[in-house]
């Protein structure tokens, strides 16, 4: 008999560039997948969490074999070195600028990527939802981090009423979580550096303040913050935000939401809060996004089952779970041939000279298969059926019994 079979091949020496804000996370996790597949890798993190950074150079090569596993640690100019050469993968994590960089340079060598990136994650609330719990959610995943995750709410899409209501609920939680000093709360972590702080408070010029707004330039803290008033075309709606400033557009109604999404990049992520099927179905089959959370945030990446990633600026690729295995393996179609003599002669009517009986035999072998799902459902009808003929066979022979007694 012939084989048909997909061997999955390494792809040979694979380069992660990890990212600043889950170093330790978004550098080892592919790292993982990479190892798993049967790859080298040289492991690149970022230098702008340099503690992380240093931890992972000075663990990795206690735990693993040096020749097969490196760590390369420095800024743009090391990455930029580390760029010109030929890698057989690349993974990078971090921001469409740097992520044009890296697939320009993998183009040069052809060399396959997966770019995580990120963009303006919005959030589409409508007037269905429980808003208490809709506003601890949003404002739970747009604080984590202090909003430095790549799937943080970005914006929020509301009617005028709604943004009322939200921004009641949003004093309420914010005062219950963190306090009527946020600053002095340990569940408030600060801003990376102060390029990144410089960079995130200016968006506190745009637009009003409904709440928060108290910034600390020394401490590199921001308090988190809502905004009304906003434009489309301010600074803050452009670029992502990156940080917990969470601006609020008006809308009419889910249409005016979708329109305002695709007039826009494909995001990372898209956050519904309805509890109307007809708003969350229009939003998923009117809309592209790299993923969707109805009724929640962040937690879909929580799901191994769930493969996750971007699409188009938002990124290309996937993983998590199994899916962090297959980005870094080679599916190699492979099919085993036999070399007997019948199986030779039924298939002699490819060679020349051509007849038209060769090629009527040719048109018929080549014609699609029939549907033969049913054909899977034929053990458990076999099964099926001996059952019933050995109770059948068990209470005939029970009667004879029964009769010669």
């Amino acid at each position: 008999m012939d084989d048909a079979l997909i061997y999955k091949d390494p792809y040979g020496v694979v380069l992660v560039i990890g990212a600043w804000n889950y170093p330790i996370q978004l550098t080892l996790v592919p790292v993982s997948g990479a190892i798993a597949a049967g790859n080298a890798v040289v492991i690149k993190p970022s230098e702008i969490s340099s503690a992380s950074a240093e931890f992972i150079a000075n663990t990795i090569p206690k735990y693993l074999d040096n020749e097969c596993y490196q760590v390369m640690c420095g800024g743009v100019q090391e990455t930029t070195e580390l760029l010109k050469e030929k890698f057989d993968y690349i993974f990078f994590t971090g921001n469409a600028t740097v992520g044009r960089i890296v697939h320009a340079a993998a183009n040069k060598h052809l060399t396959p990527v997966t770019l995580e990136l990120g963009g303006k994650s919005p959030v589409y609330l409508d007037n269905t939802v429980d808003i208490n719990v809709a506003t601890r959610r949003i404002l739970w995943g747009k604080c984590v981090n202090a909003g430095q995750t790549c799937i943080a709410p970005d914006y929020i899409l509301c009617s005028k009423q709604m943004e009322e209501k939200f921004v009641e609920s949003a004093k309420n939680v914010l005062k219950e979580w963190y306090g009527e000093h946020p600053q002095k709360s340990p569940d408030l972590c600060r801003i990376v550096s102060d390029n990144h702080y410089k960079r995130i408070s200016k968006f506190l010029n745009e637009g009003k303040i409904a709440v928060g707004g108290r910034v600390d330039a020394e401490d590199r803290f921001i308090e988190p913050t809502i905004l009304t008033n906003v434009s489309p075309t301010d600074h803050i709606m452009r670029e992502e935000i990156f940080g917990p400033i969470l601006p609020i557009i008006n809308v009419d109604n889910v249409d005016d939401a979708i329109k305002f999404i695709n007039d826009r990049e494909k995001p990372l992520a898209l956050y519904i809060f309805s509890t109307s099927k007809s708003n969350v179905d229009s939003l998923l089959q009117n809309t592209t996004s790299g993923g969707v959370c109805v009724n929640d945030t962040l937690m879909h990446l929580t799901l191994e089952s769930l493969p996750f990633g971007g699409v188009g600026p938002s990124g290309m690729g996937a993983y998590h779970g199994k899916y962090t295995y297959d980005t870094f393996v080679h599916k190699k179609s492979t099919l085993v041939k036999n070399l007997n003599k019948l199986g030779e002669a039924l298939q002699s009517s490819r060679y020349p000279p051509y007849s038209e009986k060769k090629l009527n035999f040719l048109k018929s072998v080549l014609k699609p298969s029939p549907n033969l799902k049913a054909l899977k459902l034929f053990p458990y009808l076999l099964i099926f059926g001996l059952g019933i003929l050995t109770s059948f066979l068990t209470g005939y022979v029970n009667k004879k019994q029964q009769i010669l007694q």
